[in-house]
Formats: structure tokens, sequence, C-alpha cells
């Protein structure tokens, strides 16, 4: 009598409410993830909604997209370093360095902004590279050596700009990037070609799924996920492409602010890099146990050394888009609290300071985060003073519950 096999059945994809539950235990084990920042988030802005109606107005939306724009991305470069338990106090002069470097090839040589940029570029890709051999070759604590190098950077802006000298920014193209907008037909266009470039992602991520017989997402969640980017997204760009000049025949003020795709861009590529490729998985081994991830073969340095690099390279980023904004390199650019939030960004949008957890979006969130208590403080007349209490205030609470909820993870055992 011969055996009948049956085949192997395929995993049933789970419900919404599977979903959710399983999301409410991993929140009760201490993954908060973004959660806290989220929640900050929708707090900060209804009360400053309420106690200021003009912070709701699209021209403030729009002054606060690009105000934090620079220390976004700056909190998007710290986070590779953060991953690994590391800290780079430099990344702030970091950027005025890259900047000054910008500044005088523009504006003193004459130079085209490509070149210009891609100098900048390289500078940071240098002063990573660095940094991170330094911290890894002569095993000096990053803490120590990025603290000399802001000290050393801070100078170095100085001999660049010849003292107190104020480099003025007159490239158009590199003027638009913090200053002028998209049309805003192409900030719908380039709307609905993200949604269904989503969608179309996460519908093969399903599909692929299926096929190898492993649990994928329903489609009523994607549905629910693509909805959501959908509406969020419209509410911004329908918001921004409002008029926000009070003499458009003059000069007009509509449409979305171009530093927002370049932001979305940078997000794009290393939310890929980290979650898609083996370097992204294995700065999350090293993060976590880095002695463990050397046995496991993985080049522990080579890790340490490209997550500076990076950091640095984005600190570059950053101090473009600040000389954007500024239309000037001073040399206080990078310096003052630009630093201090762009680490309190990374940290407050869910980054551990403890390394092997985080991703670039706490970045964006953290960063979006400090600029509303900047704008919103701002517009309720406070002084600065009081803006970096609170700052600080919020930067100390999301801390503690990142420690809270790793003593949590470990004794629920999800850690």
């Amino acid at each position: 009598m011969s055996a009948t096999i049956s085949p192997a059945r395929k995993a049933e994809a789970p419900s919404i409410s599977a979903n959710v539950r399983g999301y409410a235990e991993r929140v009760r084990g201490g993954d908060m993830g973004a959660l806290p920042a989220v929640f900050g988030l929708v707090v900060l802005c209804t009360v400053f909604a309420v106690l200021r109606p003009s912070f709701l107005t699209a021209g403030n939306f729009a002054n606060l997209l690009t105000q934090g724009a620079a220390v976004t991305v700056i909190a998007m470069g710290l986070v590779f370093v953060l991953l690994l338990g590391e800290i780079d106090l430099s990344a702030g002069f970091a950027s005025g360095v890259c900047a000054s470097i910008l500044a005088i090839l523009l504006t003193n040589q004459g130079l085209p902004w490509y070149v210009a940029v891609g100098a900048a570029i390289l500078a940071g890709v240098v002063i990573g590279a660095t940094l991170g051999s330094i911290v890894t070759k002569l095993g000096i604590p990053s803490f120590v050596v990025t603290l000399a190098a802001f000290l050393a950077f801070q100078g170095l802006v100085l001999l660049l700009i010849k003292g107190g000298t104020i480099i003025a920014i007159r490239d158009e193209t590199i003027l638009a990037v913090a200053n002028k907008n998209l049309p805003p037909a192409l900030g719908w266009g380039l709307l609905v070609a993200g949604v269904v470039a989503y969608a179309g992602l996460q519908l093969l991520r399903a599909r692929k799924r299926a096929v190898r017989g492993l649990a994928s997402d329903p489609i009523s969640l994607i549905a629910v996920r693509v909805g959501a980017l959908a509406l969020l997204g419209g509410l911004a760009v329908y918001f921004l492409n409002v008029e926000r000049s009070r003499n458009a025949a003059v000069v007009s003020l509509a449409g979305v602010p171009i530093v927002v795709p370049v932001i979305v861009v940078l997000l794009l590529i290393w939310t890929f890099v980290l979650r898609r490729t083996a370097f992204g998985r294995h700065l999350y081994a090293v993060g976590g146990n880095a002695e463990a991830a050397r046995r496991a073969g993985i080049n522990v340095d080579r890790m340490k050394i490209s997550a500076f690099v990076i950091c640095s390279s984005m600190a570059a980023v950053g101090g473009i888009i600040a000389a954007s904004r500024a239309s000037s390199v001073d040399p206080n650019t990078g310096g003052s609290n630009v630093l201090l939030y762009a680490v309190g960004a990374a940290v407050i949008g869910g980054t551990s300071l403890f390394g092997g957890k985080g991703r670039v979006l706490d970045a964006i969130l953290g960063g979006t985060v400090v600029a509303v208590i900047e704008n919103g403080m701002g517009l309720m007349g406070y002084s600065s003073g009081v803006k970096f209490m609170v700052t600080g205030s919020v930067l100390l609470l999301a801390a503690g519950v990142d420690a809270l909820s790793r003593k949590r993870a470990a004794a629920t055992g999800l850690r």
C-alpha cells in the first residue's frame, strides 16, 4: 500500500488584527520603536496648534521643513555610528568644514557647483575614513577621537574662511536646494509615483514570500499602508502647494520645498542599504555583539570605518543644505547647537545609544520633533534658553525610554 504524500501547506497570511496584536506584544515586551517619537510629535503639534493657530499655516509648515533639514540629514548619518554603539561628536563642525570648502570653491575659485559639491562630499569621506581608522586601528574611544576632532574642525573652519569672514554663496543651483520650491504639478507627480512604487514593492514582496511558502502581509494590511501614505502625502503636498507669498505676482512661494524630495531620496537609499543589503545586516550584527560578529567572519573594523565615512559624508550634505539656507558660510556654520540637535534627533526618533537598534527614519522623526519644538516655542515668544531646556528634557526622556525598553526586552527574553 503506497503512502500519499501531501504537499506542504503554505503559511497563511496573518490578518490585520493579528498584526496589531503582534505589534502590541512587541511594545509590551519593550520594543517601542518610533512610537514615543510619533506620540510626542502629535502632542507637540496639538499643543502648539491650540496655543498658536499660526503654527498650522502653510507658510510655517514649509518653514518647519526647511528649518530642520540640515540637522535631520546630519542625524541620518549619525544613525550609522550609533548603531555600532559609537558616537561622532565632530559631525557638526565636519559639516562646517565641508560647507566652507563648498563656499571657497564656488565663490572664491569660481568653480561649477557640481565640482564644489563633489569636493565637499569627498572631504566628508576623508574625514570619516580618518576618524574611523583612528578609532579602530589605535583603539582610542570614539568619544575622545571625535571630541578632539570637534575642537580641531572648529579651528579648521576659522582657518579656511580666514577668521570672521563671511563667504556669500551666489550659485543659483545651490541656493535653490533650501530656498526654492518644486512646481505644484511636479509635487503631485512625485507623490503619485512614490505611492505607486511603494504599493508595487509591497505587493511584489508579499508575492515572493507567498511563492516560498512564507507568511506574508495580507492585501488588506498593504492597502492600509498604501492608503495611509497616500493620505499623509496628499495632505502635505496640498498644504505646501498653497500660495504662501503675500504678492504672488512678484514671487510665488507655492510648491514643495526642493529639500524635501532630497531628504526622501536619502531616506530611501539608506533604508535600502540597512534593510536589504549584507552591509546593513552586518552593521546590525556588529552593533548587537561585536565579538560574535567577528567570530562569524564579519570584518568589524571595516564596518566601523564605513559607518564613520557615511556619517561624515552625510554631515557634508547637511553642511551644503545649511549653506544653501543661509546663502553663506561663516565661522559658526556647523557649530552652536547643530551637533546637539543632530544627536538628539537620532535618539529622540528611536535609535539606541547602546547600539544594534535604529533606522534612518528615526532621524527624520526625531529631527521633526526638534524642529517642531524650536519652531513652536519661537512662535510663542520663548527665549533660546527655554528652547534648550525643553529640547534637553525631551532628549533625556527619549534616552530614558530607550534604557527602560532595553531592560524590559531583556526581562521578557526579546533581546
